[in-house]
């Protein structure tokens, strides 16, 4: 599999499994499609990203880096625009996990996965 592709799967995954985690606040269950749905994309982003991010940069620690910075950010967005019916909003029930979801995903996409074929360059043989 290629690195945006184990990116898009693993990232998917956690965003779902993240998401399904707001059943334990109560205040939101009315909302539960909408922050599954978005938590879902979020990890598909970020996933995106950090496997785009694993085919130029070959560095553990950047690809970790890489994905907490995009996490970070996606969640924070998502923090900004999804106050509970009484206004609050849940800023760190929502950074942590996505930024630490984009770690996992980083640090996967440099792990894990095929760089794309060199083309246009063919073996030397020996004669």
């Amino acid at each position: 599999m290629s690195k945006p592709l184990i990116g898009l799967c693993l990232g998917a995954v956690l965003g779902l499994v993240d998401g399904l985690f707001a059943f334990r606040y109560p205040a939101v269950r009315s909302m539960m499609l909408s922050i599954v749905l978005g938590s879902t994309m979020k990890g598909f982003a970020s996933g995106l990203a950090a496997g785009l991010f694993a085919r130029r940069a070959r560095s553990v620690p950047l690809g970790i880096a890489f994905g907490l910075a995009v996490g970070l950010v996606l969640s924070f967005l998502a923090a900004q625009t999804s106050p509970d019916p009484q206004g609050h909003r849940y800023y760190f029930e929502i950074m942590l996990p996505g930024s630490l979801i984009g770690a996992v995903v980083g640090f996967a996409t440099q792990r894990f996965g095929r760089l794309p074929a060199v083309s246009g360059v063919s073996p030397r043989r020996s004669a």
